[in-house]
């Protein structure tokens, strides 16, 4: 089981064995000799910007607590508290995370949100691609962003099965990253690969359009 995954289920054993209670600036035109030249010259020059300034759509990451509306949190994470909690961050400017858990009888979901805001699409895009790479297994999600994927894994660790989903979606220079998990301690069984599924999309995609409704750069 990853690390992070442990980490997560951590409350819950100790819960469990207690009785599962788990632009840079204007252009500024360069002399030139003639009008045609000075004309020409400021045409060309002042295109830069505006490309710099669109490969950076976004300039910080959204609240990320806010991102979904309490509906979806109640559906996806029965038990927790709507307003969730904010990961504390080296730079809250450019990355932003949120978390909700609870355990409601002896059902137990975990679900995060992240921001992460880079300096440009390609750098963007870049990280999408490693994060692609690492996470191999699943597939593209349709419609989300400019692009996005999802993957669902299994894990069983002293015969108790967690499953957990992840989608990951690059929007202009943000990415937006979903973690979604669950697991039944009664049964020993995990939630089926598609309500973990379907909860990670639905999830980003309400966070992606918090994205887009939040202040742009």
């Amino acid at each position: 089981m990853p690390l992070a995954l442990t980490a997560r289920l951590s409350p819950v054993v100790v819960l469990a064995a207690a009785g599962w209670a788990l632009s840079s600036g204007p252009f500024a035109a360069t002399p030139a000799e003639n009008h045609d030249e000075a004309r020409q010259t400021g045409t060309q020059s002042a295109s830069a910007p505006a490309t710099a300034a669109a490969s950076k759509t976004y300039g910080a990451a959204p609240a990320p607590c806010a991102g979904l509306a309490k509906k979806t949190i109640t559906s996806l994470v029965p038990g927790a508290k709507t307003a969730g909690k904010e990961l504390q961050s080296t730079d809250s400017k450019v990355r932003r995370t949120c978390s909700w858990n609870a355990l409601k009888g002896y059902d137990y979901r975990w679900l995060d949100v992240s921001f992460e805001i880079t300096e440009s699409d390609e750098v963007a895009q870049k990280s999408y691609k490693e994060s692609v790479t690492e996470k191999s297994g699943g597939g593209d999600v349709p419609g989300l962003g400019d692009s996005a994927y999802s993957v669902v894994n299994l894990t069983t660790e002293d015969k108790q099965q967690t499953r957990e989903g992840m989608v990951v979606v690059r929007a202009s220079n943000a990415l937006v990253v979903v973690t979604y998990n669950g697991s039944d301690f009664e049964s020993k069984k995990a939630p089926s690969t598609d309500e973990i599924n379907k909860g990670a999309i639905k999830a980003a995609k309400e966070a992606v359009a918090a994205l887009e409704d939040g202040q742009q750069g």
